[in-house]
Parts: structure tokens; sequence; C-alpha cells
């Protein structure tokens, strides 16, 4: 192994060892697998449309997908394929790890239960290629028997030797990038896509917020909070060097949350952001210019260039302050999407029995079996 090989791997086992450690703190280093009651069926609505299956469509799809779709997931039936790309689908993507599965849990729960169309939503989980694949779909696939869903394995070496410390180890975790190979990952004819957290829940239709139009030129859509402080987002390195602070000359950047986003795949692998949001990433190793984990690239790339989105799809910030953890409370105005961003998680606090106000509109979606429901079960 070459001396430059050797101090990647280092550093790379530091992050994955910070991830562990992130992953054991925030679950009372219980690391056996959590079970889940089955979640009810939703139905559609009768103004849903109707995904039809006919052949030629089918086979013209199975054409479309044979370069396209990920080879893990090349044991698709033809159905399968034809909901992935249908224009009727509104596709969801999210990641999918051991430490967070129970807020995942609750989160498809959420949506499904609140949109109209809900046989109509695909759902696109991204995962660690060294987890257990298997254990985190029996899990998804007892907990919602009905529901269409692919698995997608990402590779940490994807983002090796890019990922620089931030102000939280759990942010270092190389999953946490993997929004931004989203369309690299999904089928080339998924067109749009929303990804959200795992730390959230849904009010209200995502058939909505998947809806919102894009203009000629935007590749995504976020809700902004203009009123933030923008430039505390990076350091004093990026704005005393004018070649770098100049990225922003002519826009009116604002803060928005990468956990809600309306992605136009199409127009991103066109753009090859992908490659963009890396370059910084590679500025951010040599140069230090921002504190924060995946987050600051995507500003840098998009803010001031986004379609914008009501404040009600990113109630964002209830996990409290990133260093105490405080409660929180909803900001002004109505709610669609409820998001325990921050450092403390609702189900830790639950556990814990130390709940913060808010977390009581998250409990009502958490379907982690009780000790009492396991011991009946049996």
């Amino acid at each position: 192994m070459k001396p430059r090989q050797t101090l990647c791997f280092i550093f790379f086992s530091l992050i994955n060892l910070s991830c562990i450690l992130a992953i054991a703190t925030g679950n009372a280093l219980d690391t056996s697998p959590q079970q889940f009651r089955e979640a009810p069926e939703f139905y559609n609505a009768m103004e849903c449309p109707t995904i039809m299956e006919t052949f030629d469509k089918i086979g013209m799809i199975h054409k479309r997908l044979t370069w396209s779709f990920h080879k893990d997931n090349m044991h698709k039936s033809k159905n399968d394929y034809y909901y992935i790309c249908s224009d009727d689908v509104v596709h969801v993507a999210m990641t999918l790890d051991a430490a967070y599965v129970r807020g995942t849990m609750a989160a498809i729960f959420s949506i499904l239960q609140h949109t109209c169309c809900p046989q109509n939503i695909f759902f696109h989980f991204v995962a660690s290629a060294s987890a257990n694949e298997s254990v985190l779909r029996a899990t998804i696939a007892t907990t919602f028997p009905y529901l269409k869903f692919s698995i997608y394995r990402f590779h940490d070496s994807s983002v090796a030797g890019l990922i620089s410390t931030s102000i939280r180890s759990a942010l270092d975790c190389p999953l946490n990038y993997a929004r931004t190979y989203l369309a690299d990952l999904l089928p080339h004819c998924v067109k749009k896509v929303v990804y959200l957290d795992s730390d959230l829940v849904l009010v209200d239709d995502i058939a909505k917020l998947a809806s919102t139009p894009l203009g000629n030129d935007q590749i995504l859509a976020a809700p902004e909070y203009c009123n933030a402080n923008f430039t505390s987002y990076f350091t004093q390195t990026f704005w005393s060097n004018p070649s770098l602070s100049l990225t922003f000359a002519n826009r009116k950047p604002c803060y928005f949350n990468t956990g809600v986003m309306v992605i136009d795949l199409d127009r991103w692998r066109a753009g090859e952001y992908t490659t963009k949001i890396e370059e910084w990433m590679e500025i951010q190793k040599r140069m230090r210019i921002y504190e924060l984990g995946s987050l600051p690239p995507f500003l840098l790339v998009f803010a001031g260039k986004i379609a914008p989105v009501e404040d009600r799809w990113n109630q964002h910030g209830l996990g409290g302050d990133n260093f105490r953890g405080l409660c929180r409370n909803l900001h002004p105005g109505p709610v669609s999407l409820l998001h325990w961003s921050g450092k403390g998680k609702p189900w830790v606090r639950l556990d814990a029995n130390r709940p913060c106000p808010l977390d009581a509109v998250w409990a009502p979606y958490d379907l982690l079996k009780t000790p009492f429901s396991l011991d009946s079960s049996r």
C-alpha cells in the first residue's frame, strides 16, 4: 500500500470509528436489531391516477433500465420497473441505517398516512455497502409488506478522502453524503425525487411537495431561511479569499436545509453537479473553508439558485442546538413537515423520559414494538 493510500485508509477508518461511537451513544449501546409493528395498509383515493401495466410499456421500460438501473437491484420484477419509471409515481429517497431506522419507520408511516395516493409512492433507500442489507430489507418489508421500494448500496469509498471533520461526529458519517450521489444511484428514468432525512414526520400530502415547480434552470427546490446569518456557515479563510468568496457574486444566497429537497435528477446529471460538490469538498480538505459536514458544499453550489418552497415544509431545528440539545418551538406559521434536525432525536429523548414538548407529535408514528408486545408475540 502506497503512503498516500495508507494515510487515506487510516483517516477513513477514524471517520468510521467516530460514526460507530456516535451511533452507540445515540442508541444507549443497544446493538440488537429493533423490531417494529406492522403498519396498516393505506389505499389510493378515487381521484388518484391508476398505474396500469401493459406489455408494450413494460418492454420499453425494461430496455431503458438495462443499462441505467443499479446492478444490485436487477432482481426487480417488470412490475417494479414499471412503477419506478412511471410519471405518476412520487419518488422519495432516504438513507437507511441501523442508527436511525426507528426514525425512518416513523417517517414512512407519516408519509403514507397523510397522502391521498399512498400506492403511487416509490421509496428509494440508500444504505451503506457495509450494512447488513438483508436485515434492513426484512425490517422494511415486515413493517410495510405492501411498500414499493428499492435499496441501493452506497460504498463509503465514494467519499473516502473527501470528508472533513465537523462540529459533531455524527455529521461525518459517509452515508450523510449519499444525497450527493442520488443521480448516480437511482435509475436514470427517475426524473425527479424528494429527498428526506430520517428524523422527520409529515402531516401533509407529500405529493404537494413533489409537485413544486422548478424554473428553467433550477436543479432543486427547498425552503429557504434568508433571516439566518449566512456568513456563519463559512470560515474567515473563505470570506477573506476573493477567489473563493466571489462564488456568491451576483447571487442572493440564503441558508437552506438539505434534509428536505426536491431534486431534478435529469438536470443534475446534465450539469454534473456531483462533480461540482466534490470540487468544493477537495478545497475544504486543503483550506478549511467551513465547519459543518455535507451542508456547506450544497450551499456553495446552489444557494441563491434554488426554487423556493414554503417554510411549512421544513419546520427544522426541533432537535435543539448542536451542543446542548435544548428544546425548541415551532417557527411561526403553518406546518406540513416537522424536522428534528440538530443534536436531539425524539426517540432518544422519549426513551430517556426527557422528551421535549414537540416530541409528543412524533410519538404516534413510532412503530417500535414495546417489551410487552414483544413478549406477547412469542
